[in-house]
């Protein structure tokens, strides 16, 4: 029965982001947790992108009816990614992080928790060692103003804007964390999908769909509460998680580190005007990468420590705060489908 385990942990690291092993097989310990043996052998006959039924069926010779009940099943289990094209529903073997992970939000529990704790350090330096990204930080609203000379893929509005289909659900990395008792004051429910995705979580009764006009209410009420954008690291966005520094395991590390700039991906960094900055001190209690200290009389942003998030700038009494574009960054991949063909190329897996 390991033996099925040990390929299924092969079959993941060839997808996308992988799914590296460890000392300590903690990562085994994951899958058997998450899948049957019986569910292990289907997902390895699984492509890496979306298959009607009928077409799966035949390539492996199963009966149709009783693979789309497995394949249903295994859907609303989060072990795999379900499309909805019309009336026909299409499926794939998805990578673990960003997917199977963020799909257990409905079985979490303190067991599942621990697991991933253990293996966060593995993931995090496997997603490390590629230059793309899978998830980026943007400007809260009121951070960039009219927009003007700000690129669209780096506004908020104009990100959601674009989309047909909107959900909210509650952020996994706080519902993990207060699990494990560490809990935080951030809101929850406050995490936003998109287009299949947003479909995926509404079909599996882990979120609700709200219109358009909530979810911009939504991102309002994240820069109020001084949770930082992060959206899927795409023009056309899949998600956005509104993230703390306590519970978000990018950004708990980044802080961490002496340059989180260094680690999260962001086309923009802080500049304070000494001219007109009267050192109130209002945008060092608001940053969350303590990027911000107080200098002679003025407040100084700390080199290296700043992500672009711009919450420091919505609350600048002065307005002595703004957002300088960082020189050499290309556009973000088009769509998910983009971002995950150059992550593989970059790992060797394509």
């Amino acid at each position: 029965m390991a033996d099925v385990y040990v390929r299924l942990r092969e079959f993941l690291d060839k997808l996308p982001a992988g799914y590296p092993s460890t000392p300590t097989g903690v990562e085994l310990k994951i899958l058997q947790k998450l899948f049957t043996p019986e569910e292990a052998e289907l997902t390895m006959q699984l492509r890496n992108e979306p298959e009607e039924v009928p077409a799966i069926a035949r390539r492996i010779g199963m009966d149709e009816k009783q693979l789309a009940q497995k394949l249903e099943d295994m859907a609303q289990k989060g072990i795999l990614f379900r499309i909805r094209s019309g009336d026909k529903f299409l499926y794939q073997a998805f990578q673990f992080v960003v997917g199977v992970y963020e799909f257990q939000l409905k079985r979490l529990d303190k067991e599942f928790c621990e697991l991933f704790e253990e293996y966060i350090p593995y993931l995090g330096a496997n997603m490390m060692s590629v230059p793309t990204r899978q998830m980026r930080v943007v400007p809260v609203e009121s951070a960039v103003g009219s927009g003007k000379g700000v690129a669209s893929y780096n506004q908020v509005r104009e990100l959601v804007e674009r989309q047909r289909v909107f959900s909210v659900q509650e952020c996994i990395c706080r519902k993990e964390q207060t699990l494990l008792g560490h809990g935080c004051e951030y809101p929850r429910e406050i995490c936003l999908g998109f287009g299949d995705f947003a479909q995926f979580y509404i079909d599996n009764h882990m979120a609700k769909q709200i219109s358009k006009e909530e979810c911009l209410n939504l991102l309002a009420q994240a820069e109020a509460a001084g949770l930082v954008l992060s959206p899927t690291n795409t023009q056309n966005v899949a998600a956005i998680c509104c993230c703390c520094s306590c519970c978000c395991p990018v950004l708990k590390f980044a802080k961490m580190a002496p340059r989180p700039a260094d680690l999260v991906l962001s086309y923009y960094e802080s500049k304070i005007d000494p001219d007109l900055c009267t050192g109130c001190g209002d945008c060092i209690q608001r940053c969350p990468m303590d990027a911000i200290r107080e200098g002679d009389q003025v407040s100084e942003i700390i080199e290296g420590r700043c992500i672009g998030c711009g919450l420091c700038v919505s609350v600048c009494p002065v307005e002595a705060i703004s957002l300088v574009a960082k020189a050499g960054l290309d556009a973000p991949p088009k769509d998910m489908t983009d971002m995950m063909s150059r992550i593989a190329a970059e790992r060797g897996v394509a």
